[in-house]
């Protein structure tokens, strides 16, 4: 049987003969916000299920394949669809791609995500400044990967505060409105009830969603730089009377101009 290791390099050197070898920056795209790598150039789309050792995106709004190319005159490698713990995929997997993202040269992720609200209304972009892991899971634990990161990894700016700092000028410069707050991150895949929001908006949480923090843990593990941008697509429960996940993807579509926009104008800057 393969050790992780040799998984993500048998996914690295796969991608590097498609000629997705030198990408600068990854981006991992969430429910309804996978439109954005229809603006990468001279791309390099790759179908999941075509990538050794890969996952299976089956959400709504996830179109499950990798794009290699040209996005604000740099090299990315966006995600167009992320794995779920709640699909029943173990938490490896959840963060590979963050982990051969690494592997093949990046040094910065911009991860996003829709989300409830709780701090911030349908139709917010919210930078995310921190999170509060509710998973009951860590991607982390078993034996470290010392090629990757040490075995406590610190926390403490996993959303780093250089790129919030840019993306807030960013966002000001073009006229966008740019919210922050702290996203709370669940396992699912039902939604949260209302005594469990009123106890998320006591610790402190402004937005509440079921990924990113297993691939952000990761990154920060890796050494990577991150940017988190939440699309708030729906009150959390209690403050609206029901949830469903195709009010989440058409509310997404209703902000995604604003969403694509930022995502350009942060990656001409940041990287």
């Amino acid at each position: 049987m393969s050790t992780i290791i040799e998984k993500i390099e048998e996914a690295r050197q796969f991608l590097v003969s498609q000629a997705c070898d030198a990408p600068e920056f990854g981006l991992i795209l969430g429910s309804g916000l996978g439109e954005l790598a229809e603006e990468i150039e001279n791309a390099v789309v790759i179908p999941y299920e075509n990538i050794p050792n890969w996952g299976k995106s089956t959400v709504a709004g996830h179109a499950g394949q990798l794009v290699y190319g040209d996005l604000g005159g740099h090299k990315v490698l966006a995600l167009q669809g992320r794995f779920h713990f709640y699909e029943g995929n173990p938490m490896e997997l959840v963060t590979f791609p963050v982990r051969v993202m690494k592997a093949l040269g990046c040094k910065g992720l911009i991860v996003t995500n829709a989300a409830g609200g709780i701090g911030f209304g349908p139709g917010t972009l919210m930078a995310i400044s921190d999170h509060i892991n509710m998973t009951g899971q860590n991607p982390l634990i078993g034996a470290n990967l010392d090629d990757f990161g040490p075995r406590f990894p610190d926390m403490s700016d996993a959303y780093t505060a250089e790129y919030r700092a840019i993306a807030h000028k960013v966002a000001e410069k073009i006229g966008i409105k740019l919210d922050e707050g702290v996203y709370l991150g669940v396992s699912g895949p039902c939604y949260e009830t209302p005594a469990e929001i009123r106890a998320f908006q006591t610790l402190g949480a402004d937005a509440v969603g079921m990924s990113t923090v297993p691939e952000v843990i990761v990154a920060a593990h890796s050494g990577l730089k991150v940017l988190g941008i939440s699309a708030i697509t729906n009150h959390a429960a209690g403050f609206q009377s029901s949830l469903n996940h195709e009010e989440v993807v058409a509310v997404t579509q209703q902000i995604k101009e604003d969403f694509n926009t930022c995502q350009i104008s942060f990656g001409r800057t940041i990287i």
